[in-house]
């Protein structure tokens, strides 16, 4: 089993980020004979370093709604790792959540993300953790937090080793609804034109950038950057918060993507 040492070397960031900034319209590709088919997405670039890219049309309606109803009547009050480890209901989230069970259509949402990072990282279906759907009402929000695990038992080879990159999806957007962006206080926010419409231009600018939630859409960043010593560590800049739904909610996705294969136990069966 081999854990990730570096990230690939800066030319082949350039390559990917470069291709990333000549946006265009992405064909559908077949994935395995008819089962499995590519939206036309968009991609837009937040920042290279760290790299946050937002990902416009990532799910289609018929992923969503078919997100939505395989895991009807199965969220529960999110868990939250603590310092020592241990999961556990604390007062920063207040979502609920799920784990999606697998069939094909999230078979073919998984390799889609798989495939995007293909550029930067040599991955297989078995670094990826179960896909993960959060639900937020009024109220509901998740304080300022890393998806990168301080504590090494989380992060061991075990595990897989630490959570190397995140996407974040939309899924489902009640009608009305404000409030509930996803904000990263220590990123440079993109203004004025068409970012509007996926950034809050209204949010004051030492804030960071506020994603707004707009279903079938989502943010994808690395959260790991090598050290002076050139040594893997988690990128505090990706400090990251589900902010509280004012009104109406949203239902999100998270997937995570580890350093290594993840053991059976933890991913469950391929």
């Amino acid at each position: 089993m081999m854990i990730l040492s570096k990230l690939p070397p800066l030319i082949s960031l350039l390559t990917f980020t470069h291709a990333l900034q000549n946006v265009k319209d992405q064909v559908p590709i077949s994935l395995s004979e008819d089962t499995c088919m590519h939206p036309a997405s968009k991609t837009h670039l937040i920042s290279t370093s760290p790299l946050v890219i937002y990902i416009s049309d990532f799910l289609t309606p018929a992923e969503r709604q078919h997100l939505i109803s395989i895991t009807k009547d199965t969220f529960s009050n999110s868990a939250v790792a603590d310092q020592a480890g241990a999961q556990g209901l604390r007062q920063t989230r207040s979502s609920k959540s799920t784990s999606v069970p697998r069939d094909d259509v999230v078979d073919c949402i998984s390799q889609r993300a798989l495939q995007f990072q293909a550029p930067l990282l040599p991955l297989q279906p078995s670094h990826l953790e179960p896909l993960q759907l959060v639900s937020y009402t009024t109220n509901q929000s998740y304080h300022f937090h890393t998806d990168w695990f301080t504590n090494p038992t989380l992060a061991s080879a075990a595990h897989g080793g630490n959570r190397v990159s995140s996407f974040f999806v939309y899924v489902d957007v009640h009608p009305g609804t404000t409030g509930g962006g996803t904000n990263f206080p220590m990123l440079d926010a993109p203004r004025g034109g068409d970012w509007c419409e996926m950034v809050d231009c209204d949010e004051e600018w030492e804030r960071g950038v506020t994603f707004r939630p707009r279903e079938g859409s989502g943010v994808f960043w690395m959260n790991m950057e090598r050290d002076v010593d050139g040594v893997m560590r988690g990128d505090e800049r990706t400090l990251h918060a589900g902010l509280p739904v004012t009104s109406g909610g949203k239902v999100g996705m998270n997937i995570w993507t580890r350093e290594a294969p993840l053991g059976r136990e933890f991913r469950g069966g391929d």
